[in-house]
């Protein structure tokens, strides 16, 4: 009897090699920045917007939730970077906060899909698991550390640095928000209303170093 010729081992399909959990979360990404609500996306939509079986998605992630953590903590890492490269540009506690805020705003206009899934995704199917210990906790602290400084060397009003950095980055998120939701507004250049919201909170003169 002839001996028996082994079958070609087939092709794995895209998403099957190594490079299956990159492109889940870039699905995922995709899916968000549309506007996709949490609370109804599904794994399945996730893998059929990755063009894999669905089952697959579990062999990097056991759940929507891992999976959604991991896409969240990712953008988060890359604002926290953004960031800390914009502190790098001041020279002293005031022209660090003052760049270390204008970095956060400009990563909002300048990459408003990631901005969207941290800031504007509905989360209500999320479980919470609570803000200490995350990368958004992280990003937060540069700033909360940024205000300390300030009133630590004299230049900001005395204060809860902790109160003054959430009501900053209200008013931060709130500035690059309606950016996005209104047109044709009058809006002043982004760098003057940071500088005029910094002042507002902190009491620093940044008006007078225009």
């Amino acid at each position: 009897m002839a001996p028996t010729t082994a079958s070609p081992r087939a092709r794995n399909r895209q998403g099957e090699g190594p490079r299956l959990r990159d492109e889940l979360m870039m699905a995922a990404e995709r899916l968000l920045a549309s506007g996709a609500d949490v609370a109804t996306l599904s794994l399945r939509a996730v893998a059929r917007e990755a063009g894999i079986a669905a089952p697959s998605v579990y062999l990097h992630f056991d759940s929507k939730d891992a999976l959604l953590y991991a896409v969240i903590e990712d953008h988060f890492a890359k604002l926290e970077r953004a960031i800390v490269a914009g502190l790098e540009l001041g020279t002293e506690p005031a022209t660090r906060l003052l760049a270390g805020c204008l970095a956060y705003c400009r990563y909002a206009v300048e990459q408003p899909g990631s901005y969207r899934i941290l800031f504007n995704t509905p989360r209500s199917g999320l479980p919470v698991s609570g803000f200490a210990g995350t990368l958004g906790e992280a990003a937060f602290r540069t700033l909360v550390d940024g205000v300390a400084a300030c009133i630590g060397a004299g230049v900001a009003q005395p204060g809860d640095p902790f109160r003054i950095a959430t009501d900053v980055w209200s008013a931060l998120h709130g500035a690059v928000s309606l950016r996005w939701a209104t047109s044709g507004f009058p809006w002043p250049p982004l760098e003057q209303q940071v500088r005029g919201i910094l002042e507002a909170f902190t009491g620093i003169p940044y008006a007078e170093s225009s």
